[in-house]
């Protein structure tokens, strides 16, 4: 179980650590530290700092950086890159790469709740080669061979 990430508050204007939202928030929410609005116009991406950096450690684990459901429904922002990967050796600070994806401008405001990072638990496998796999009901059919239902 991971019990603890070390955090370092690079923006001294974060009241608060981050924090999850309810008791029962998967997502710590990641807001965005800047010094005055941004206009992140039409399928516009803009890379935006969070003011923190973590050390998550244990290699067992590793942080995902989410966009926010109600930001990418509503207002169509979202992840440049999907989803954000935070390796448990990495130490710098957090960016979260907004894209907006929508027709719309959409503005960002000081400290704004922008993404969400959550912690998973990782496994590094040994990968063994072989020259043939055991054959499968589904084999090596791909895209769309389980059906549309």
């Amino acid at each position: 179980m991971l019990n603890e990430v070390k955090i370092i508050l690079l923006d001294k204007k974060l009241k608060d650590i981050p924090t999850f939202s309810t008791k029962g928030s998967a997502g710590l929410d990641l807001r965005a530290s800047l010094e005055s609005e941004l206009i992140l116009e039409s399928n516009q991406t803009e890379l935006i700092p969070t003011g923190v950096s973590i050390h998550i450690e244990n290699p067992s684990y590793a942080g995902l950086i989410l966009p926010r459901s109600g930001l990418g429904h509503n207002h169509g922002i979202v992840l440049g890159n999907l989803v954000g990967l935070i390796d448990s050796d990495y130490q710098g600070q957090l960016f979260v790469s907004c894209w907006n994806r929508s027709d719309q401008d959409y503005k960002v405001e000081p400290y704004d709740r922008i993404a969400q990072l959550i912690f998973i638990t990782i496994n590094q496998p040994k990968l063994k080669i072989v020259d043939s796999f055991k054959k499968s009901t589904r084999g090596s059919d791909g895209f769309g061979s389980s059906g549309k239902k």
